[in-house]
């Protein structure tokens, strides 16, 4: 891997490397730039530091403590946001469905939240590079959105356990399923600057990393092509301070990397450290928000959970978590709100799940050795589904300060009306798909997913952080690629988004920077 010196300025560097940075990364070291990716978190080896264990690998979790408030408070941690080289990419399910093209428009389909400042049409063909890139396995007719210009690079993975109970209730009900869209592979898979991938051999655990390098994660894919295209990745190193010169461009940032401070010069920043850490790193600066509007617009996906007990011996653990999917419910007739979501089924590890059931069921003694003891046979349905960016829900800077003497993010959350109404709907339909299906000790876990917004894309400086191509209103130098920059949750899950804006941003700055040449 190259070495820039830190006392000479780089033309990038790049904050963060999960979906959001590390595409990007990959694209400018490959138009030739020095770019430096700046990551706190550590550089695994998956073969060697993943085990299948989920105790041991919560070191991949953002684990920094995070204030909740609210009326619904988010649990921060393993749902949320991760740490290491790969970012959250490291313990995502892998599940890649795209935004349909009404998801860009809520604002103006149904009056509330806010719109794109981009179309379906200019991210498509991030889709459809990304997904040959990284090897995405699906069907090869997907039943929502426009027609694919491109099939997926691999045909599905098998349908696991929860999946075919999940299939059996909804062909009951007419609600029609497609195995989903996984960023697995199920064969073997090989990309010039990356080396070949094995495919996935079904093991659930994936969601605590995967050892082999089947699942997609940046630092199997973008990252290894980043650095062959000339990319150094700086792990263990956190960024604290951004430094402005007198144009109040940044020309530093100041990271604390194995106890000592360090700074690097450079022509550019990336800021890829997601909805938390991207909008307190600016609140921290004092930058970038002459707007008012860093910490505002926080969202997370409606994501109730629905699970049952089967006769069937299922085995949660085994295969991709994330099998099979329905979009019917996109924008269903019968809705009392905004927006819509998607059903998906659930693979689930023994410790995630016995965790969520004592918490979700309020068992107590006899009663939860009793559940536990069902493990084997449990199969869940969850949703994701829009949110509106609400006034009352944000972040903010705490005055407790963290290990390093930061101030901590207090992030207030509290589900509004419409995202309420979305989860009765949703309720009573995957009840009903259980049922269907033939489960018994049906229960509900009540939940919100995928932290988004807080640093909001618009054409507007006085309500939105940055532009349509990531730019700051405010400090030219500046970018945000993640998923802080969505300016609605969207019905689906966001990985796949945040990587195709990830690589527009990136083409969209070398376009202007050549021309600046």
């Amino acid at each position: 891997m190259k070495h820039y010196s830190t006392s000479e300025p780089v033309d990038a560097v790049v904050i963060g490397t999960g979906a959001g940075g590390a595409p990007l990364l990959a694209r400018l070291a490959a138009a030739g730039l020095r770019v430096v990716a700046l990551e706190s978190g550590d550089h695994w080896n998956p073969g060697k530091d993943f085990p299948t264990d989920e105790r041991a690998q919560e070191k991949l979790f953002w684990n920094d403590e995070r204030l909740s408030a609210g009326n619904d408070p988010l649990p921060f941690g393993n749902n949320n946001s991760g740490t290491g080289v790969g970012g959250s990419t490291l313990h995502y399910t892998a599940y890649t469905p795209r935004a349909q093209p009404d998801d860009l428009c809520i604002r103006t389909d149904f009056g509330v939240g806010a719109d794109w400042p981009l179309s379906f049409e200019q991210i498509e063909p991030y889709y459809d590079e990304i997904e040959q890139f990284l090897g995405v396995s699906g069907p090869a007719n997907y039943p929502w959105g426009p027609t694919r210009k491109r099939a997926y690079a691999l045909p599905p993975l098998p349908i696991n356990g929860a999946g075919q109970l999940m299939e059996r209730g909804c062909r009951e009900l007419g609600v029609q399923t497609s195995p989903a869209a996984n960023a697995a592979l199920s064969a073997g898979y090989y990309q010039e600057g990356v080396g070949h991938r094995p495919a996935c051999t079904n093991r659930g655990f994936c969601q605590a990393g995967c050892n082999i390098g089947a699942k997609a994660s940046m630092d199997v894919t973008y990252i290894p092509l980043a650095i062959h295209h000339g990319a150094e990745i700086r792990a263990q190193s956190y960024v604290t301070q951004l430094i402005t010169n007198s144009s109040g461009q940044i020309s530093e940032v100041i990271y604390i990397r194995n106890g000592q401070e360090e700074r690097q010069m450079c022509q550019y920043v990336f800021l890829c450290a997601g909805t938390i850490e991207t909008a307190r790193l600016l609140l921290v600066n004092e930058l970038a928000n002459s707007s008012g509007q860093v910490g505002r617009n926080f969202m997370a996906h409606t994501a109730l959970q629905i699970w049952g007990e089967f006769d069937e011996d299922i085995r949660p653990y085994k295969g991709i978590p994330g099998a099979l999917i329905s979009e019917d419910t996109h924008r269903p007739a019968d809705a009392n709100f905004a927006g819509g979501y998607l059903l998906q089924s659930i693979g689930v590890m023994p410790v995630t799940y016995l965790s969520q059931m004592a918490r979700g069921r309020g068992l107590w003694g006899a009663d939860l050795k009793r559940a536990a003891l069902a493990y084997n046979h449990v199969a869940g349905i969850n949703i994701l589904g829009d949110c509106l960016p609400h006034d009352h829900n944000y972040l903010e800077l705490s005055d407790e300060k963290d290990i390093r003497g930061l101030p901590k993010p207090r992030i207030y959350f509290s589900n509004g009306e419409n995202e309420k109404q979305m989860t009765v709907h949703a309720d009573k339909l995957m009840r009903a798909i259980w049922e269907a299906a033939g489960a018994r000790n049906v229960w509900a876990y009540p939940r919100n997913a995928h932290i988004i917004g807080t640093c909001r894309m618009g054409n507007d400086p006085d309500t939105a952080v940055v532009n349509a191509d990531g730019q700051s209103f405010d400090i030219p130098n500046l970018y945000i690629s993640d998923n802080s920059i969505f300016p609605s949750a969207l019905s689906v899950n966001p990985a796949l988004t945040i990587m195709a804006l990830s690589l527009r941003i990136a083409d969209r700055f070398l376009e202007r920077h050549r021309r600046l040449d």
